[in-house]
């Protein structure tokens, strides 16, 4: 009977942890230092907790963008984590566990970062019906790493350049740069007709929205909307074909859906785009062998994050990309 009753009782609060942050949580904001330390909290309450002053840096109160540095210690205070999101998290690890090791062609790597080469159809990480990708995998087939964490995404379709972070200083820096637009990131893109020689800049605010089903689409609004985000992208015509032009596309903005909505937007939606582009045209083209949307993440400058210096990234067009390219009449450089 004890025992029956002792079942029903509710587990032990948890207590007051004190964590000291290590190399790779140096350069970490406070806010995302938590969320990874305090698996299952809602966000929400991760923010209270910190407003509060519950959360502590070497005993001090510290705002939710504080950088912490190594060597701080970080008071954690007693939370406790719903059923649900407890039984998720549960989940989720299970199916981490359950991914296949893989490796993915290696552009470049050093102790700091590592670029590689990703495939179509590999989405970067698990959820949203996705149980696992490419970090997942990736952290399967290398046991030993300590840290590897994705610097930035590229959609599930998009073949190309993907950057993983070996240290949680490199990810701050790398990801800075990114935010502060100080990357160079352009793609190969297969569109429709020819492409306009005068519209080399397409400077459109972009809004995300749900279909009913759930699903995320993302739609070109007014300049004056409250709820778009301004969107530039620059345009270039690199090849011209029978029917078709290849571009080289350069975003200063790093949008959701960007190249594929902008480029559509105009007319011409990217060759096999299950989501923006011409249906027909694509049942047609996978008859030809193109079965996947013509987006490649192709060039990438950035500044090393442990040197500083500069670097440029290349990933050459995918075979099945290549071969489609080589297969059409009327192939010219611009």
């Amino acid at each position: 009977m004890k025992n029956i009753i002792g079942a029903n009782k509710p587990p032990l609060a948890p207590e007051v942890k004190l964590v000291t942050v290590d190399e790779d949580g140096a350069g970490q904001r406070l806010d995302n230092f938590l969320m990874r330390h305090l698996k299952g909290v809602p966000k929400t309450h991760v923010y209270r907790i910190i407003r509060s002053g519950e959360v502590r840096i070497n005993k001090g109160r510290a705002a939710a963008d504080t950088r912490l540095a190594e060597g701080d210690v970080v008071r954690l205070p007693p939370v406790r984590t719903s059923e649900r999101a407890t039984e998720k998290a549960e989940a989720m690890a299970e199916a981490v566990h359950a991914a296949p090791a893989r490796e993915f062609p290696v552009i470049f790597e050093d102790d700091h970062l590592l670029a590689i080469d990703k495939p179509a159809g590999v989405a970067v990480h698990g959820g949203s019906g996705v149980s696992f990708g490419v970090i997942e995998q990736l952290r399967i087939a290398r046991p030993g790493a300590k840290f590897l964490e994705l610097v930035h995404r590229l959609d599930r379709e998009t073949s190309g350049i993907l950057l993983i972070a070996k240290k949680r200083s490199a990810l701050t820096r790398l990801q800075d740069q990114f935010r502060e637009r100080e990357t160079g990131k352009t793609y190969l893109a297969l569109v429709q007709g020819a492409w306009p020689a005068n519209k080399k800049v397409l400077d459109k605010p972009l809004h995300k929205y749900l279909l009913p089903d759930g699903e995320r689409r993302v739609k070109v609004v007014a300049r004056d909307d409250p709820d778009g985000m301004r969107s530039l992208s620059l345009v270039k015509v690199r090849q011209k074909l029978a029917g078709y032009s290849l571009l080289e596309v350069t975003i200063k903005t790093g949008r959701t859906h960007q190249i594929r909505v902008h480029l559509a937007s105009e007319g011409h939606g990217i060759v096999g785009d299950d989501k923006y582009g011409d249906f027909e045209l694509n049942k047609a083209l996978q008859k030809q062998g193109l079965k996947r949307m013509f987006l490649h993440a192709w060039h990438l400058t950035l500044n090393h994050p442990g040197t500083g210096e500069p670097m440029a990234l290349d990933a050459p067009l995918p075979q099945e990309l290549q071969a489609f390219m080589d297969a059409q009449p009327g192939v010219g450089a611009n």
